[in-house]
């Protein structure tokens, strides 16, 4: 049920054949499908926004999509997007990686996480892709499948296997069982690659041996076991290596990595320069390789994949024999034959191996000879002994080789003999070409040839015969078909491996130049074969006589044939057989033991086994349903960055992406079955949703013209739809993701409106069971309610009746209610300024005593409060108001009007007063000064003047001109009217005859400068407020006055009587 449901809500876990016909049949089964709302809607958008967005970034992402399918155009699109580190590309299914040679933060969890159950095209290029692609896949169609990781030695093919292994670690379901079962086969990667890994000169981690890797599967997607085949492992390197190359790593990691007891065990030493098979190629040492570290992992592997210790004792004490070994050294007798005067290392060879010294020495300088009666020793020569031993020691490395993958596939895998299908991981050796080819590179590239046979049988030919037998016209692609360089090496009784077998196994003297001349009898008129007999001058002056050239499908590479016949024998003599087979090392004599020493036939030579292990190889990939990773090398010097176009060129053209291209772009990009197509996209057309009755083929040409599909779009076939052009299949899986938010959006209401009427229906039977309790509860609650108001009531009437009186027991509780209420309604209605007299509510009888104190406090709070919210400014202003008030206050009518004007310091500044009158008053101090009007003391003429008031006198100023000086001293009074006029008249006394006499001033602001004048002068006592008239002495012995009235409007003029009259204006009463 569950597994159903995952395929409804989770459809991008699947491939394109997803059934939505699930959804109508769990619409029925709500309560299960809560969870998985909420997934649905999340995935759902981060599957639009992923398709949306993700697409090309940066270049194209899909080669099929460029405007022009040319070479330089393949190539600038790698570049870009190398450029930006996107190392991989896609060509229809078919993923293009680069090698940048340098760690990229693209396979973490989280990375791993994204693209668990996405479909292909939704998110950017990844390994991770494919690899959750074919795993799908396989559990859909449950069949079986495998990638093809193919490219140059250092393009990065063992690191692509690792992470798809990876990838399937983490993504597969997990048990304890399972994840040890993964654990195992992940380590068994860094054990292999010890003893089957070695630097070259291309690569410093190239696979010098081919494998393939089964991971078996259950039916529920549980990876369960695996198993792997290995593939002509090059011994030779175990007694030989290039200038720049090492021996395969074990053989460092043990030297510098192993602990001293061990060393001293094996009789080691922990310097590689001591050891012959270490130092040909002068590199032992290489600064991108650990060997201390490395040696750790491996041990670490040996432990997880179940190596127990006496195991791993026999293991590396073979490792350690074959140094022993290749350090053994030959002297000459006088005969010219082998003999050994140092036998140090060969007592260690013996020791480790457990066999008797001297039947060692024995194998190693004589060659038993067997006839009918009697047994014969023919001694070696140097060069002989020294074959003799590197081939013992080829020999123990490679069967040991063997051994250590057939342990590592007991362990993982798996017993049960249920059907299980299968993922393969085909990592073999890339394509070689050296400065010296010799008969390793041979063999390599031969499998390259098969594999790109391979590729061309189950992709271009694929291709081609799918369209045809589907009824599909379109234009054959031309391609490069190397069949001819196949049957050019393995074909029977012509090919290059069967003229080398003919060869090894012909009696007489058999050389490697006798293998070329019989090459140049055979193939002298192939088109892709040449020597340096058979070539014209130009291509004579590139091959030695000892070389021959194939043009294989990757280029033309030359083999130097020196070696191939020894190489290919790979002959291990009888009494050499007869000895390792009775060793007393667990793992040798295992290896051995199977060897049938009674046989007398001839064993296959290397190239025939080979060649046989080529063959099965293939059929059991031609079983299988193909992926295809194409690994290229950006730079041949492995520089971080670099983008070496001419190396990239070469490996496009080798690996056939154009040819690949080219048939994805003359046909169509996408193809499936009408009953997949149907079944994924019918929700799109409302005329095959929910359920197509007719033929499948006719429901997805109905489906085709509701998209709007143009006719050269696409094509229907016999039994399947091809797409054309890629957008068109991401315009429709854009629609299929809208359409997949709206159904879950449906199937959410429906949901929600079931789960609703469910919840109702159980509210509403509690409710009513709630509301019969609680209204018995309220029914019980009201009667006890009335029953003690009953009692309140009749208690507050009493005490209502006696509240005059004394408090007693019967009132108590009534006054005290009064109390409260009176105090709880003064809380809300207190004065809220200092003014307000008025408000204060009238207490009932019993709190007028307490009313008035309150009355009080809350006045002297008040007042506090807002003296102590006064600024030093305005207490000034309140301290001229009190001066003011206490001059005007109650006396003259226009004092009201004056008290909300705050006062000013000033009315005139100093910049506004002549320079020269600053200059002669500045030493008496300016407080205070005003603009007002004069009246002249004859006729009464006004004149404008300034009033300046100093520390010690007034004066009055005509602009520059001082017009007159009243000492304070001499001011004996100031009087003012008690209407609204602003008159002022200053009383002076005159000592001096000569002295002016009484000064009338008009003045705006009265208060304002009575004030300041009372304040400097002291003068507050002579100011008087006058009723009627103000005398005023002009002159000595002559006075005038000013007489006062009131009027519509203010004015002042001279009267008939000769006295200034002024008339003010009535204050206006409320």
């Amino acid at each position: 049920m569950h597994a159903k449901m995952l395929h409804v809500f989770c459809p991008s876990l699947l491939p394109l054949s997803f059934n939505l016909k699930y959804i109508y049949i769990f619409s029925e089964a709500v309560p299960l499908v809560l969870i998985w709302l909420k997934l649905l809607v999340a995935q759902v958008q981060l599957d639009m926004e992923g398709a949306l967005t993700a697409r090309d970034r940066v270049g194209i992402q899909d080669f099929v999509l460029l405007d022009e399918t040319t070479e330089a155009a393949v190539i600038s699109n790698l570049k870009k997007r190398f450029s930006k580190d996107l190392i991989y590309t896609y060509i229809g299914t078919l993923l293009v990686s680069i090698n940048p040679y340098k760690e990229l933060d693209i396979y973490n969890k989280k990375q791993m996480d994204i693209y668990m159950g996405v479909n292909f095209f939704e998110l950017p290029p990844h390994i991770y892709a494919l690899a959750d692609n074919a795993y799908h896949t396989m559990l859909t169609e449950f069949n079986n499948h495998f990638i093809l990781i193919s490219g140059e030695s250092g393009a990065g093919k063992t690191e692509a296997s690792k992470k798809i292994l990876q990838y399937y670690a983490v993504s597969c379901p997990s048990t304890t069982l399972l994840n040890t079962v993964r654990d195992k086969m992940l380590m068994s990667n860094p054990v292999l690659e010890a003893f089957g890994n070695a630097k070259t000169l291309k690569n410093d981690n190239s696979s010098r041996f081919g494998k393939y890797m089964d991971i078996q599967f259950d039916s529920q997607g549980d990876a369960v076991g695996g198993h792997i085949l290995n593939y002509l492992l090059e011994k030779s390197r175990v007694a030989h290596q290039n200038h720049g190359e090492r021996n395969f790593h074990i053989f460092y990691q043990l030297v510098e990595g192993g602990s001293d007891k061990l060393l001293q065990q094996l009789g080691l030493e922990r310097d590689c320069q001591h050891y012959n098979y270490l130092t040909q190629g002068e590199c032992a040492i290489v600064s991108s390789i650990n060997d201390k570290n490395d040696w750790k992992s491996v041990k670490n592997a040996l432990q997880v994949i179940n190596f127990d210790e006496e195991n791993t004792s026999h293991l590396f004490g073979v490792v350690a024999s074959v140094l022993h070994l290749g350090n053994v050294r030959f002297d000459t007798d006088g005969k010219g034959h082998a003999l050994l005067n140092d036998k140090t290392e060969l007592n260690w060879v013996a020791n480790l191996l457990g066999v008797d010294a001297n039947k060692l020495l024995e194998g190693l300088t004589f060659r038993k000879i067997e006839t009918k009666s009697e047994q014969v020793l023919s001694p070696f020569t140097i060069d002989h002994a020294i074959y003799v031993r590197d081939a013992m020691a080829k020999a123990i490395y490679g069967q040991t080789f063997t051994w250590l993958v057939n342990r590592i596939n007991e362990t993982i895998e798996n017993k049960d003999s249920s059907r299980k299908t299968v993922i393969g991981l085909l990592d073999i050796y890339g394509f070689e070409v050296f400065y010296v080819n010799s008969f390793e590179q041979f063999c390599i590239n031969y499998c390259n040839e098969k594999l790109q046979q391979l590729f061309i049988q189950l992709t271009l030919k694929a291709e081609q015969e799918e369209y045809e037998a589907e009824g599909i016209e379109w234009e054959p692609v031309q391609f490069f078909n190397n069949k001819i360089i196949c049957d050019l090496v393995e074909e029977k009784h012509r090919g290059i491996i069967s003229i080398l077998d003919e060869e090894c196994l012909r009696p007489g003297d058999a050389t490697d130049l006798t293998f070329l001349e019989r090459l140049e009898e055979k193939m002298g008129n192939h088109p892709h074969f040449v020597t340096h007999k058979l070539a014209d001058k130009m291509i004579r002056k590139t091959l030695e006589r000892g070389d021959f050239r194939l043009l294989h499908y990757a280029g033309e590479v030359t083999y130097c044939v020196v070696g191939f016949l020894d190489k290919n024998n790979d002959l291990l003599y009888r009494n050499i057989k007869d000895l390792v087979c009775r060793s007393k090392n667990a793992i040798v004599s295992e290896c051995f033991s199977s060897m049938d020493l009674d046989n007398k036939k001839r064993p296959e030579t290397v190239a025939t086994q080979f060649k046989s292990s080529l063959l099965k190889l293939t059929e059991m990939l031609m079983a299988k349903e193909a992926w295809y990773i194409r690994c290229l090398k950006s730079n041949e010097s492995k520089q971080q960055g670099h983008f070496d176009e001419a190396l990239i060129r070469h490996q496009v053209k080798y690996l056939g992406l154009m040819e690949h291209l080219r048939v994805r772009r003359a046909g169509f990009a996408y193809r499936r079955k009408y009953e997949d197509f149907l079944k994924r996209y019918k929700p799109l057309c409302p005329a095959t949703w929910p359920h197509w009755r007719g033929l499948p083929a006719d429901g997805v040409e109905l489906l085709a013209q509701h998209l709007g599909y143009l006719p050269d779009e696409y094509k229907m076939g016999r039994t399947k739809i091809f797409i054309r052009h890629p957008r068109t299949l991401y315009a429709t899986e854009d629609a299929y993701e809208k359409c997949k938010h709206e159904l879950a959006t449906r199937l959410q209401a429906k949901y929600k409106g079931y789960k609703a009427k469910g919840e109702f229906r159980k509210q509403k039977e509690a409710a009513t069971k709630i509301e019969t309790c609680w209204r018995g509860a309220q029914a019980r609650k009201e009667k006890e309610k009335r029953a003690w108001a009953v009692k309140v009531i009749k208690k507050f009437i009493k005490a209502y009746i006696n509240r005059g009186q004394l408090k007693t027991t019967d009132n108590s509780e009534y006054l005290a209610f009064v109390r409260q209420s009176y105090l709880n309604r003064l809380k809300n209605n207190l004065p809220v300024t200092v003014l307000d007299k008025t408000t204060w509510l009238t207490p009932p009888a019993v709190m007028t005593e307490a009313s008035e104190v309150l009355r009080k406090l809350h006045y002297r709070l008040m007042v506090r409060k807002y003296v102590r919210g006064i600024t030093p400014q305005r207490k000034a202003q309140l301290q001229l108001k009190f001066i003011t008030s206490c001059i005007f206050k109650g006396k003259k009518e226009s004092y009201p009007q004056s008290i909300a004007q705050p006062f000013a310091n000033t009315r005139i500044g100093d910049q506004e007063i002549n320079m020269r009158v600053l200059s002669m008053i500045r030493n008496e101090h300016i407080k205070y000064s005003v603009p007002v009007i004069k009246y002249d003391r004859n006729g009464f003429k006004l004149r404008p003047r300034q009033l300046i008031l100093t520390q010690t006198a007034a004066y009055v100023v005509d602009e520059a001109k001082i017009k007159q000086r009243v000492p304070y001293t001499s001011l004996k009074g100031v009087s003012v009217s008690n209407l609204t006029d602003g008159l002022i008249v200053f009383h002076i006394t005159r000592e001096d005859p000569k002295q002016k006499g009484d000064l009338i001033m008009q003045c705006e602001h009265l208060f304002e400068c009575l004030t300041q004048l009372s304040v400097i002068a002291n003068k507050q006592n002579a100011i008087k407020v006058v009723q009627g008239s103000i005398k005023v002495e002009i002159q000595p012995g002559k006075e005038t006055a000013v007489d006062f009235s009131t009027g519509q409007e203010p004015m002042a003029y001279k009267a008939k009587n000769g006295h200034l009259m002024v008339v003010a204006t009535r204050t206006r009463t409320r």
